[in-house]
């Protein structure tokens, strides 16, 4: 279905698309001439969609000005310039030659939109080799191509794949709790503490004989923490079993009224996803009945990045860039967990992802979950960045199947059980959005956390180690090391035999 429809809506775009498309080898944009009308929403998602199609990815550099400009056009006229030489996304410190190629180009899209500075829309980072304009007209597009010093134009603005999106991924979001089987979970000290069904397939609940994660800070990038969660609050976070740790909570998802301001959405989850993910991975172990955290005495920076798990939007491109290069910058957080994506490549993000990476930072991302099309999309970003370490689901079978919304490939690097064999409703049980309350959550997003969760461990037990020595012992504990699955990795991971 999902093929005839990319055919369909193609051959409608292909007359209006192909007066643009000119193969940028043969001559540059320069010489090209282009119409003066933008291309559709339709014809743009059509070329999209083939390019996924065809490649599993799609980049913004692969295709001509007009394309470019026509999606600029439907997508409040944001340009994402990276500049400097190829591979360098950051500078951590001033450097003249970086700052003059900055201002030239800037100088260069103010002359070709003919506005003065007091109106010019701009977003410098103080990191990453990034800016972000207003940039209106397909001249600006031609003049910036011409010059050697940028690395990629990307209309961070454009948000109308979503309707394509949608079929296949979840918005991740849901606040309202559910009634939880007695039989998912195990009942442990002080007074009926519930430990998750998955905890024991991945012998989590024996790792705590060795670790419980103290001392260790774990970075959560996502929608943030709900306020009606007094468990990822501080006012609940230190208690029973968990003590002597803290819980931060800060948000980087720009208003949406205004992509140039400073204006920050809050910090507070408004979704549902982050409280799941957060309550997965540090969730206190108390006397109140509800679901552990696999490292209960971890700390917690939780970041409200996203409106929702899609980064389908310049506030939440823009979000989780400014989240990673924070966290990157704190030497107490030693493993970012991110349970969200997209189905191409984001530049500014992965500038973010190297910046955080050199940093010495664990970083895991979801491979893909999927609300229909199981056979939809392979991993998504930015799982597939040799940075990140890709996390999928699987069911609890003798043979490895991935959960039935899970995404798999060549590039996850471990899985989690997610889900029963015979029963895929039987997802991980986490604290719910608000107090006193449960839901189930699975698929990817959650086999993310809890290996963020089970990596806590490892460093907590191991706290003068380096990332390579605990992805390697994430390997050793998985069921296929030495060898690697060409769908899932190194497979399932013994949280007890990691930490012993």
């Amino acid at each position: 279905m999902k093929r005839i429809y990319v055919i369909l809506t193609f051959i409608l775009a292909i007359s209006v698309w192909s007066c643009s498309k000119e193969t940028l080898t043969e001559s540059s944009d320069a010489t090209l001439q282009f119409p003066e009308e933008p291309l559709t929403v339709e014809a743009i998602n059509a070329h999209i969609s083939e390019h996924i199609e065809s490649t599993g990815d799609f980049n913004w550099n692969d295709v001509d000005a007009h394309f470019l400009w026509s999606a600029l056009t439907h997508g409040q006229y944001v340009l994402t310039v990276g500049y400097g030489n190829e591979g360098q996304s950051f500078s951590e410190k001033p450097d003249a030659e970086l700052i003059r190629k900055k201002n030239e180009l800037i100088n260069t899209i103010r002359n070709e939109e003919a506005v003065s500075k007091a109106d010019f829309k701009i977003r410098e980072d103080q990191v990453l080799t990034v800016f972000d304009a207003e940039v209106t007209k397909i001249e600006t597009i031609m003049a910036l191509r011409e010059s050697t010093d940028v690395r990629y134009l990307e209309p961070n603005g454009y948000n109308q794949y979503t309707a394509e999106v949608v079929q296949k991924s979840s918005s991740g979001c849901d606040t309202a709790g559910a009634s939880i089987n007695p039989a998912h979970y195990d009942t442990v000290s002080p007074n009926n503490a519930q430990v998750s069904w998955h905890f024991n397939e991945h012998n989590i609940q024996q790792a705590w004989t060795e670790s419980t994660g103290a001392g260790i800070t774990i970075g959560l990038i996502d929608t943030g923490v709900s306020k009606s969660q007094n468990l990822l609050n501080t006012v609940g976070f230190n208690d029973g079993y968990s003590s002597g740790r803290s819980v931060e909570k800060y948000g980087t998802f720009i208003d949406s009224n205004w992509w140039w301001s400073s204006n920050y959405d809050g910090v507070h989850d408004k979704c549902g996803h982050g409280t799941a993910m957060g309550s997965t991975m540090a969730a206190p172990r108390n006397d109140n009945g509800m679901p552990v955290g696999v490292a209960y005495n971890a700390n917690l920076v939780a970041y409200r990045a996203t409106e929702d798990v899609l980064l389908n939007d310049y506030h939440e491109r823009k979000g989780v860039s400014d989240a990673l290069t924070q966290l990157g910058n704190r030497n107490d957080v030693k493993i970012i967990s991110m349970s969200i994506g997209y189905v191409w490549s984001i530049s500014n993000i992965e500038d973010a992802v190297k910046y955080a990476y050199s940093k010495g930072k664990l970083i895991f991302a979801a491979g893909g979950t999927s609300t229909s099309f199981t056979n939809g999309y392979g991993v998504i970003f930015p799982a597939t960045m040799s940075e990140t370490i890709a996390v999928t689901g699987v069911n609890d079978g003798s043979s490895y199947e991935r959960c039935e919304t899970c995404h798999s490939g060549s590039k996850i690097d471990f899985t989690i059980i997610m889900e029963g064999d015979n029963n895929t409703s039987k997802a991980p049980p986490v604290l719910s959005f608000y107090n006193g309350e449960r839901r189930y959550t699975g698929g990817s997003s959650v086999a993310t956390a809890t290996t963020a969760g089970i990596s806590a461990l490892i460093w907590s037990k191991y706290p003068t180690w380096t990332r390579s020595q605990i992805i390697n012992r994430l390997k050793q504990s998985s069921e296929f090391y030495p060898n690697k699955n060409s769908s899932f990795g190194y497979g399932n991971i013994d949280a007890l035999q990691a930490v012993q």
